[in-house]
């Protein structure tokens, strides 16, 4: 009997990818896989190596849950400065577009922002080989490098960046991106019209599990018993600053109550990681980014989860963080402005509380009545946000949003949040 061959083919070009635990790749390989499912052909250009820790190192060519993934060489040097990162960038990009140029029976090509100009590598294979482009915005340049001053909002770099932006809208056939306030940036650089939707991402289900604290390994080998743990796990970088919630856990370093972990990777985890060695204070620890399959162990250790973002980076990167804590029922201190998508969770919610920047007294007096809650109020508080995800951030209701749009179906009007 022949073997059945797809009549659909979608290339999907990132950086990063499964089993990378950088977030971006794992809302690629959700969508990528159930892509396969329903019947497409689905290939993955991507780096061969992590792309927080380069010496990390992949297997060039892999097939996960019906994907084909080639992982190309010279793709990831690491995150010590902005040229290299740029040299690793282009030399992926160049790779992944000249390979998809030859890509038989190609319908479709997804890309994302990492790197952060895929988007243009997705506009050229659209305007050579006449297939669909999507364009999947998890966060925004040059504007993150131009807030975290890395880049002068008139350098060259930045109007180069700029004009590949446009060169990205002019040939995107659809334009996702994750909330309300990054739409707006986005019709600040182009008015894109209805080839863009709002879709938020999802928490990834299949790597969280409810696990109590008597029965989690984690906590018993962290020495963790009977603290009222306060955790930000994820990527620490500059768009996510963290001085309110150190100053916070030195200013309690003595109530014994409390334990501060910092689980993952980012310029200001890797300074947070420095002042734990330098002064070894009693009250906090860090760890590098937990395997996917160990995740469910270390979210469920927290008694609280924190999200940040900067007051700079509204509109530009997403708190897609506080997904899989909302999901595990953990009550949520978010750090940053009011007016973002980050206080739109909390206030819909009611699953916890938001402080600006530099409020420390404000985040001190949260975490001493958050400590003295009994068990059950802190659970009903947890309890909200599962309520709010699974009315609005159902993680299979927006996966099959993002791969309907894939498949080039018309979304019915409010189909996107």
């Amino acid at each position: 009997m022949p073997e059945f061959t797809p009549v659909e083919t979608l290339v999907v070009i990132s950086q990063v990818y499964v089993p990378d635990a950088m977030a971006v790749g794992q809302q690629l390989a959700d969508a990528a896989e159930e892509m396969a499912r329903r019947g497409w052909r689905v290939i993955v250009y991507t780096s061969n190596r992590g792309y927080d820790d380069p010496d990390v190192r992949f297997p060039s060519r892999e097939r996960r849950n019906g994907v084909e993934i080639r992982r190309l060489p010279l793709s990831s040097f690491g995150k010590t400065s902005i040229p290299i990162r740029l040299l690793a960038q282009s030399l992926f990009l160049g790779q992944a577009v000249l390979r998809t140029l030859f890509v038989p029976r190609l319908t479709a090509v997804l890309t994302s922002t990492s790197p952060p100009f895929g988007g243009a590598g997705g506009g050229l294979v659209t305007m050579l080989r006449r297939c669909r482009s999507i364009w999947w915005a998890m966060d925004i340049n040059p504007d993150q490098m131009v807030a975290a001053g890395k880049l002068g909002p008139k350098s060259l770099p930045v109007r180069v960046f700029e004009w590949l932006n446009k060169l990205t809208l002019n040939r995107a056939g659809d334009v996702i991106v994750l909330d309300r306030f990054m739409a707006d940036r986005i019709r600040g650089k182009r008015d894109v019209g209805t080839r863009m939707k709002i879709i938020p991402p999802w928490a990834h289900e299949q790597h969280l599990e409810v696990i109590s604290h008597s029965e989690n390994p984690f906590r018993s080998s962290h020495g963790l018993e009977g603290k009222c743990v306060i955790m930000y796990s994820g990527n620490a970088g500059l768009s996510t600053p963290l001085d309110t919630l150190l100053a916070a856990a030195k200013r309690l370093e003595n109530d014994s109550r409390f334990h501060f972990m910092f689980i993952g990777g980012g310029i200001i985890k890797r300074q947070i990681d420095d002042m734990v060695q330098r002064e070894s204070p009693p009250n906090v620890s860090c760890l590098p980014y937990q395997p996917l399959e160990r995740i469910k162990y270390s979210l469920s250790a927290a008694d609280m989860h924190v999200v940040s973002i900067g007051d700079d980076s509204v509109g530009i990167i997403h708190p897609c963080k506080i997904y899989g804590a909302m999901a595990l029922g953990k009550p949520i201190l978010a750090l940053g402005p009011d007016a973002s998508h980050l206080g739109d969770i909390v206030r819909e919610s009611k699953g916890g509380w938001i402080h600006r920047h530099g409020d420390v007294d404000g985040v001190v007096a949260t975490l001493e009545r958050f400590a003295d809650l009994p068990q059950g109020e802190r659970d009903a508080i947890g309890a909200r946000s599962v309520a709010s995800l699974l009315s609005h951030y159902r993680p299979a209701t927006l996966l099959a949003t993002v791969c309907d749009l894939i498949a080039g179906e018309r979304l019915p009007q409010g189909a996107e949040r």
